[in-house]
């Protein structure tokens, strides 16, 4: 159909112009919660929302979320690149009973969606000893399968099932990054990978964590290269530290631990099928069990004041 009336084909114009603008303007880079907000405002600083899952449908790929003030901003779903950021604001995530705090899907990020990259920041997770998981990473996709950092967090009291902190079951691969970050009180496991067999490696770094009184401090599975550092790990009832490869060592799993206390643990260092930890420049102190498994030993580690293991220690 061709518009000859030129007042009719103005007011197309006009009406298409508006649309687009409402569509661009839907979704800011920048948005913000408050104790006292609304999730029907549009998350702008004078206006904000009320939560995490009501901001982020108002926030544009790649963008941020900020919090005005502290509260209580609730669990939230992640299906895009981006930034929550509540750095010096108090920002509590209350997990209900068998719910996770953040749910990261790498899979339904969108195709155009090319970084993949998910950044937490000063968030504290309460699990109300009835919470799953503080954050769960999942996504089977082969590729760029993303990049989760989580910095300055607090996660406490995990207690239903499986009680973890962090869980990364990204079968495609990925990493994770954690920094300057303590969680405490899980019924399973304060961090851990679960990747699938056959699939890309799961990168896993950890600086200046503290990990206290879970049933593993850190328990790295199939398919996965972690590193930690500069790291406290005690009082957790299994392990302090756990690894294993059960698809056959196709791709090794392998845990390098570095200037770390691990302590008062079930066993300190736990490495299972196919695996292997390497340890240096580490204090070992009253673990019921020192180590079972491959545990390699280099320089500088002690353990009840002295020295453990030589150049090389395992079974």
């Amino acid at each position: 159909m061709i518009i000859r009336d030129p007042i009719i084909k103005l007011l197309l114009i006009i009406c298409f112009t508006v649309a687009f603008a409402t569509a661009a303007q839907a979704q800011s880079s920048r948005t913000w919660v408050s104790g006292v907000g609304d999730d029907v405002n549009p998350c702008s600083r004078t206006a904000p929302c009320k939560t995490f899952a009501g901001a982020i449908s108002k926030t544009a790929v790649n963008g941020e979320i900020n919090c005005l003030d502290p509260g209580g901003f609730g669990a939230v779903t992640i299906s895009k690149s981006i930034q929550i950021d509540c750095h010096e604001i108090y920002a509590g995530i209350l997990e209900t009973a068998g719910s996770n705090g953040v749910n990261i899907n790498i899979d339904n990020f969108a195709q155009t969606d090319t970084r993949r990259t998910v950044r937490l920041r000063n968030l504290n997770f309460s699990g109300a000893d009835v919470g799953a998981r503080g954050i769960s990473i999942t996504g089977s996709s082969l590729g760029n399968n993303g990049e989760v950092f989580v910095e300055d967090c607090m996660m406490d009291g995990n207690f239903g099932s499986p009680g973890n902190g962090i869980r990364d079951a990204r079968n495609g691969g990925g990493l994770l990054r954690v920094s300057n970050t303590t969680i405490r009180n899980m019924s399973g496991a304060g961090i851990g990978t679960a990747a699938g067999f056959l699939s890309g490696t799961t990168r896993v770094v950890l600086n200046k964590v503290q990990i206290y009184n879970c049933a593993f401090g850190v328990a790295i599975s199939t398919n996965t290269k972690a590193t930690i550092t500069d790291s406290v790990i005690s009082g957790n009832t299994t392990a302090g530290i756990f690894s294993e490869d059960l698809d056959g060592g196709v791709i090794a799993t392998e845990v390098a631990v570095d200037h770390c206390v691990v302590s008062k643990n079930g066993t300190g260092f736990q490495a299972s099928t196919n695996s292997t930890i390497r340890v240096s420049n580490t204090t070992a102190m009253n673990n019921t069990t020192l180590f079972t498994g491959t545990v390699l030993s280099y320089t500088n580690n002690q353990t009840g004041g002295a020295a453990f293991g030589g150049t090389v220690l395992k079974t």
